[in-house]
């Protein structure tokens, strides 16, 4: 399927064996048996495959049922509108921060990051954001946990450095990060309990365009997890 959302066109047996490195063997079989089951079709006799609307309905099948809510990726669709950042929900795994959703900005500049992505808790602003709503002896358990090591900058680079940052996010109300993880990239997170899980709605893009609007940034994520919790008051622990 990425090989069509990429080529967005028809493709024959020969060109799908060429982009993809498959023997032609296996490529014709596998082609044979999608256009059997519904999945690829010819829209031209010998004028190449491509999807079904089956993946579609498919697809629409999977978004209503994802454990992620619907509301909640929408809420990002529209924050990543309003500001043209990129905005992503994140979750904890250990020592680490999980990009659990994604919806990226539109600018060709911008803070690329993929489902699944998994970065060092302590360093970005989403990972502390879901530290700060750990009772305090959780906190220090997983910042034991940690390898400390200097990544853009030498910032955290002990547990009690990372929980001085933790307390000035919280007293201001959302976390940042300026370029410490990664060189020209900044990021700003708040807190975000999601039908009793510990997560974090973030922004992320160039330091060079939200450095100086991240503290009227994190207001506005700040403001728009208050009304989310308003309108679905059962999305609330």
């Amino acid at each position: 399927m990425d090989l069509f959302v990429r080529c967005q066109k028809p493709l024959s047996v020969s060109e799908i064996v060429a982009e993809l490195g498959w023997p032609r063997s296996s490529a014709f079989n596998i082609v044979e048996t999608m256009v059997e089951y519904d999945f690829l079709y010819q829209p031209k006799a010998r004028g190449g495959y491509y999807p079904t609307s089956k993946w579609l309905h498919m697809g629409q099948t999977l978004v209503g049922a994802q454990p992620i809510p619907l509301s909640v990726h929408q809420l990002l669709e529209r924050l990543a509108r309003e500001t043209g950042e990129t905005l992503f929900l994140v979750r904890a795994e250990g020592s680490s921060a999980v990009f659990e959703d994604v919806v990226e900005s539109s600018a060709d500049i911008r803070f690329i990051a993929n489902v699944g992505q998994r970065l060092p808790i302590h360093v970005t602003a989403g990972g502390r954001a879901i530290l700060a709503q750990y009772p305090q002896s959780e906190v220090e358990a997983v910042l034991k946990r940690i390898r400390y090591q200097k990544y853009e900058k030498d910032t955290f680079m002990t547990p009690e450095s990372v929980t001085q940052e933790i307390e000035r996010g919280t007293g201001r109300g959302w976390h940042i990060n300026m370029a410490i993880y990664a060189p020209g990239v900044a990021g700003v997170a708040v807190p975000f309990n999601l039908e009793g899980r510990r997560t974090a709605l973030a922004l992320g893009g160039p330091e060079s365009r939200i450095g100086s609007r991240i503290d009227e940034l994190g207001e506005l994520l700040q403001k728009a997890v208050a009304e989310f919790h308003q309108q679905n008051p059962a999305r609330r622990a």
